[in-house]
């Protein structure tokens, strides 16, 4: 099959791009946008108390704010707040509330509002969630709100704007130059490493250009798909299929060029070489975005809905990568021929690939020493994954020296730190009773003495009489392991225990939200990493025709998983003493380790296979296929480390966890899996690894002159 689609693509270059052109302008013109959430919580089963707390809410306040920005007033000179002050500040947030700022629902304050200790007063900015265009409204309108309230305050009192919107718009800045950056960085560093390794500008530039054309393609198709299968993604989406398809692009298109250089070093003519080369590369490239694909659907199990919308989303983008490396990367180099080498002239000489020599006869000499090291440094690094957590507090990886980062700290002077993100306590009749004011009150006084709460505001009767709301105000952080935890173990069981007779309550608020998202976050992985090893390992079996080979491929690339989960729990909670990771940490890493670091086992695999079907003894083979095809792994491997290794230089540090974890993640699949780990293995095993297939069965027999005396024949067993 792979023979004859090569000899199509490379006789018939134009048809092929043609053709390539022709779909993609009818796939970008007609297809749908993918619809993007930004709220979390809009991704959660409905069968979760936060959710039902949502709705219960939106029932009886129909009217009620999304979320609210904050502005935290206090003296200049640190004093007290004065009746007089307080005058001022309302007489403000009234004049504020005239102007009618787009998504701005008002500015409410009063006593109330004046901390107990007379330190700060707030003023409430209730306002709509909003996207697109509106979001773009409302973050100018934070901007003049910041600038007219000097005016309206006057002399002797200063405010600072903060709260979820302020945070947004203060942030904006720090995410943008981080991606700008990234994105600058991930050019300059595949070009550039392309250019090391080739020394030729055209074969550089070439897989940018041919990847951005593929995620345009890729994304109408995602449109499409996304009203067919009835999902939306969230704003992250488009960053990780970029992300996911330069490093399998990158990938197969240096699998491409590098067999592509070493069949005109053997003489063949570029045509010739070229066929040979998508031939021989046709199935590793196939297998390996299939096993990708596959392991991205599995994603589709998950309950928390941004993970199921991922799913389909990156396996077409994959696919799609698959199908243009295998005919239009060939299309491309067809027409240029050995062109795309100037001006090296590197293709037309053997190699003395010392280094890949030296390391394929320390394996082919020494297999169960090779994989005893590899597979112990994994084990070792492994061990930290116990010591998991993860962490929600998002604002805490933005900087410090934000206005709204400002605002919070200055809102601790005088109230808990969760007055700005209460828990939502929505009561709700079951006996048809309605509620009364006084009732939730005395509710509202029970739940102050809970665990961790540090006030109770005052409660509201919605328009529906029978369902009232109460928050609580946390005395900690809202959104950090202790809250969430608290709220999960601890308040939530309380708040249910201490329910007025005749009523229902649901515990809500984005601490509830991140309490639910930890629960369902932990189900997901549970169903989805057993359920993709099983995928992988039915690939790999139809792949090498092997039932052996996949009982150890499986395991080690999960144990290369869970290998780079605990580096990082090393050092960020350990050598760093951060809280947490980023709790979808362990996602993105089976997105980019055990998905795409699939791709270096089924490169080294097949190639193992390959030198063993031209006549080698297992060992000779081993050493072999680390000469040949571990510069291939180890410069995919460089380059997609690299690409994630860029965001190390985001001011953000999530983003920062994000680049190291993956990054290492990718280094130890290539250079510890793929380069050792797996062929130490395969050459230990012989010819069992095969079993029960002919997998390395012999084409031809070696000439005596073919073997060396420093392999030590196996023979068959």
């Amino acid at each position: 099959m792979f023979a004859g689609l090569a000899r199509f693509v490379v006789r018939h270059p134009w048809w092929t791009i043609a053709a390539w052109l022709a779909a993609a302008v009818l796939i970008i013109a007609l297809s749908p946008k993918l619809a993007t959430e930004s709220d979390q919580g809009e991704f959660l089963p409905s069968k979760y108390e936060s959710v039902k707390a949502a709705e219960v809410a939106e029932d009886a306040f129909p009217d009620q704010a999304e979320m609210s920005a904050l502005i935290v007033v206090q003296r200049s000179d640190g004093g007290k707040i004065t009746p007089a002050d307080s005058t001022k500040i309302a007489a403000a947030a009234k004049n504020l509330s005239a102007k009618k700022y787009p998504t701005v629902n008002g500015f409410q304050t009063g006593p109330e509002a004046v901390a107990p200790n007379k330190s700060i007063q707030l003023i409430s900015v209730p306002m709509e969630m909003a996207s697109g265009d509106a979001a773009k409204d409302q973050s100018q309108a934070i901007k003049d709100i910041r600038t007219q309230l000097p005016k309206e305050l006057g002399s002797g009192l200063e405010a600072k704007v903060g709260g979820e919107p302020a945070a947004w718009v203060d942030n904006e800045d720090s995410f943008t130059q981080s991606f700008m950056l990234i994105t600058i960085a991930t050019f300059a560093l595949i070009i550039g490493l392309i250019l090391l390794i080739f020394r030729a500008p055209l074969a550089a530039i070439l897989p940018i250009i041919v990847i951005i054309a593929t995620e345009q393609v890729s994304m109408g198709l995602i449109g499409a798909a996304s009203k067919v299968l009835d999902f939306s993604g969230d704003d992250s989406l488009q960053i990780i299929l970029t992300i996911v398809l330069f490093g399998v692009g990158a990938d197969y298109y240096l699998f491409l060029l590098f067999r592509y250089r070493e069949r005109l070093r053997a003489g063949e003519d570029r045509k010739t070489a070229l066929v040979s080369a998508v031939e021989r590369v046709g199935e590793v490239i196939t297998s390996a975005a299939a096993a990708i694909a596959a392991t991205f659907m599995v994603l589709m199990l998950a309950s928390f809905g941004i993970f199921a919308a991922w799913g389909p989303s990156l396996a077409i983008g994959v696919i799609v990568m698959g199908i243009t490396s295998l005919t239009l990367f060939p299309a491309i180099l067809s027409l240029v021929g050995t062109a795309v080498f100037w001006p090296s002239k590197s293709w037309k000489r053997q190699p003395k690939a010392a280094t890949a020599a030296r390391l394929g006869r320390m394996v082919g000499k020494r297999p169960a020493m090779v994989a005893l090291v590899a597979g112990g440094l994994l084990i070792a690094l492994a061990t930290g994954a116990v010591g998991f957590k993860s962490d929600y507090d998002f604002q805490s990886s933005f900087p410090q020296d934000t206005e709204s980062a400002q605002a919070n700290k200055d809102l601790q002077k005088g109230f808990p730190a969760g007055q700005n993100t209460p828990v939502e306590v929505m009561v709700r009749s079951t006996d048809g009773q309605p509620l009364t004011k006084a009732e939730l009150d005395a509710f509202g006084q029970k739940a102050k003495s809970l665990p961790g709460v540090g006030g109770v505001q005052p409660a509201v009767l919605g328009q529906n009489p029978k369902i009232g709301q109460v928050n609580l105000v946390l005395n900690g952080n809202p959104v950090d392991n202790k809250a969430i935890t608290l709220v999960k173990e601890d308040l939530g069981p309380a708040v249910h225990d201490i329910a007025p007779e005749g009523t229902e309550v649901f515990v809500g608020g984005e601490t509830a939200i991140y309490s639910d998202i930890n629960k369902v976050v932990n189900r997901d992985l549970s169903v989805i990493l057993p359920v993709a090893g099983v995928l992988i390992a039915l690939i790999l079996l139809l792949l090498l025709r092997s039932v052996v080979a996949p009982l150890y491929l499986v395991p080690a690339v999960l144990l290369g998983f869970a290998a780079t989960l605990g580096s990082a729990v090393y050092v960020f909670q350990g050598l760093l003493g951060e809280p947490g990771e980023i709790f979808h940490l362990p996602i993105m890493l089976y997105l980019f380790v055990l998905a795409i670091g699939t791709d270096y086992n089924i490169l080294m695999t097949a190639r193992l296979r390959e030198e063993a079907k031209e006549g080698h003894e297992p060992r000779k083979a081993a050493a072999l296929a680390v000469e040949h095809g571990g510069p291939t792994v180890a410069a995919a491997g460089l380059i997609l480390a690299g690409t994630f290794s860029v965001m190390l230089l985001a001011k953000v540090s999530m983003l920062q966890q994000m680049g190291f974890s993956i990054a290492l993640g990718i280094a130890l699949s290539a250079f510890v899996m793929a380069l050792f780990l797996v062929p130490g293995l395969t050459a230990m095993l012989g010819h069992r690894a095969w079993w029960p297939g002919h997998g390395d069965a012999p084409k031809k027999q070696l000439r005596p002159s073919d073997t060396r005396e420093d392999y030590i024949p196996t023979g068959r067993r």
